[in-house]
């Protein structure tokens, strides 16, 4: 499946595309580039002159502060039928690397192809513009979670949004999904030590909500693990509406 294809259905799960609409982003010239585990797909500091969208596998955005090279703090994940680094497209460069998480394939797609759509296409400028709306509403959530939950509620939150975010564009069903993260991983997004992540990842398995191992998860209870992460899908905005 074409990366286009997952960003369609990112796409018509909130709103209608056109014929001439979808005959873009289907026209879309793409170039296929394949990450290992722990590779950086676009450093921070870059001044890209194309962003990319995730095809297969999960990456993350990464930031570090000043004078802390070594404290990484991951801020984002992006699933298949994302854009990525969209916001590169206006911004001056990156303040954040996007680095994969497990194996990842992405398509990069030029600025000039997004300059053209954006001069040419103004429903298609709308949604990629939602896009990075919705991006925004993700980053705010995760820090409302983070203020907000503590422990298994804050980890069965990231694994709703996360399985909603797959299952929208077709990547995961049945409760079912991979997330190839490392628990010192999941505490650099929580904000946890990893033997408190160890800890919440045993007791949503003894609470029976959900199965991992490795990194396949099935949600074996989505009411529960909703119900205990007062998830609430909205702010992912995928009502379809006319934009």
């Amino acid at each position: 499946m074409a990366i286009t294809e997952y960003f369609v259905r990112y796409l018509e799960q909130r709103d209608e595309l056109s014929p001439q609409d979808l005959a873009r982003l289907r026209a879309i010239r793409t170039e296929h580039a394949s990450f290992a585990a722990g590779e950086v797909i676009v450093p921070a500091g870059s001044v890209p002159s194309r962003s990319c969208m995730m095809l297969r596998g999960i990456s993350a955005r990464s930031n570090r502060l000043v004078g802390r090279p070594d404290h990484r703090v991951i801020t984002a994940l992006q699933v298949p039928g994302d854009f990525v680094d969209l916001h590169a497209f206006v911004l001056s460069k990156l303040d954040h690397s996007i680095i994969a998480v497990g194996p990842v394939e992405v398509e990069f797609i030029d600025h000039a192809e997004l300059l053209e759509i954006s001069r040419n296409f103004p429903h298609l400028s709308r949604l990629l513009w939602m896009a990075t709306l919705i991006d925004s509403a993700i980053h705010r959530q995760w820090l409302v979670a983070a203020a907000s939950l503590r422990s298994s509620a804050h980890l069965a939150h990231l694994l709703c949004e996360i399985y909603t975010r797959l299952n929208a564009v077709g990547a995961a069903s049945d409760g079912q999904f991979q997330l190839p993260l490392l628990q010192r991983e999941l505490a650099d997004i929580l904000g946890y030590s990893p033997i408190h992540v160890n800890r919440a990842v045993r007791d949503l398995r003894d609470r029976q909500l959900i199965r991992w191992t490795g990194s396949d998860i099935t949600i074996t209870d989505w009411k529960g693990l909703s119900s205990l992460a007062r998830f609430d899908p909205s702010y992912l905005d995928l009502e379809r509406v006319r934009r």
